[in-house]
C-alpha cells in the first residue's frame, strides 16, 4: 500500500489525495506538520532532501516528490492521463503552467494571508502575488471558453493540478466572481464520482 506524507490543506498535497480518490486507489495518508518544522526532521531529510511534501513512499525504501510528478505516476494507465502524443504534452504544459504560472502567486498569497495571518511585513508580497494571480485565472478561464476542462472534453491530472489551489483562491484575496468558466469548472470537477473535498 502506498503512503503518502503530506498535509491535505496544501493545495500540493491535496491533488494527490484527490487523484487518489478518484482512482480509489489504497493508501495511508500521514499527516505532516511544516509549520512544526516537521519537513526538516533527518527521518524526513531521507526521503526528501528537498524539505517539501507532498512524498509518496512505495515499498521501504523508494519515495517520489513533486506533486505533479506523483499525480502523472499514480494516472498511469487511467483515464486521467492520456496514453501519448499531443494530448500527453497539452497535459503537462498545463501543470508547468501550474507550478510556473499560477502556484507562485495564488497559493503564495493564500499562504502569507490563511497561514501566516497577512502581518504588517508580508503585505507588500501578498499585494504583488494579485496581478500574476488574476493574469493566470484569465489564461485558464479563455483556455475553459473552449472546452468543459483544460484537455478537451474530459478530466485529466492537467485539471487537478488546477483544480486544487483554484478552488481555495479566495483565500489569496481572488475574487473568482469574475470568472464564469472557471467557477463552472470548478462545479464539474466536484461533480465527478469520488470528489473529495480539501477539509
Amino acid at each position: 500500500m502506498y503512503k503518502v506524507y503530506g498535509d491535505i490543506q496544501s493545495g500540493n498535497c491535496y491533488k494527490i489525495k484527490l487523484l487518489m480518490s478518484f482512482l480509489a486507489t489504497p493508501h495511508e495518508w500521514i499527516h505532516v506538520d511544516i509549520l512544526a518544522g516537521e519537513t526538516h526532521s533527518s527521518a524526513f531529510s531521507e526521503m526528501n532532501s528537498n524539505a517539501k511534501i507532498p512524498v509518496l513512499q512505495m515499498g521501504e525504501s523508494d519515495f517520489l516528490c513533486e506533486s505533479n510528478a506523483i499525480l502523472n505516476f499514480l494516472a498511469e494507465g487511467s483515464d486521467f492521463l492520456p496514453s501519448s502524443g499531443l494530448e500527453r504534452a497539452k497535459v503537462l504544459q498545463w501543470q508547468f503552467f501550474e507550478q510556473y504560472s499560477h502556484e507562485p502567486y495564488i497559493a503564495v498569497a493564500r499562504y502569507i494571508n490563511k497561514y501566516l495571518g497577512l502581518p504588517q511585513e508580508k503585505k507588500e508580497e501578498y499585494d504583488s502575488k494579485q496581478i500574476g494571480g488574476h493574469k493566470a485565472l484569465k489564461v485558464m478561464e479563455d483556455q475553459l471558453s473552449k472546452s468543459d476542462y483544460l484537455v478537451g472534453n474530459a478530466p485529466t491530472i492537467a485539471d487537478i493540478s488546477l483544480y486544487a489551489y483554484t478552488h481555495v483562491a479566495h483565500e489569496g484575496g481572488f475574487d473568482l466572481q469574475q470568472y464564469p468558466n472557471i467557477k463552472e469548472w470548478l462545479s464539474r470537477i466536484e461533480d465527478l464520482p469520488n470528489y473529495i473535498a480539501m477539509t
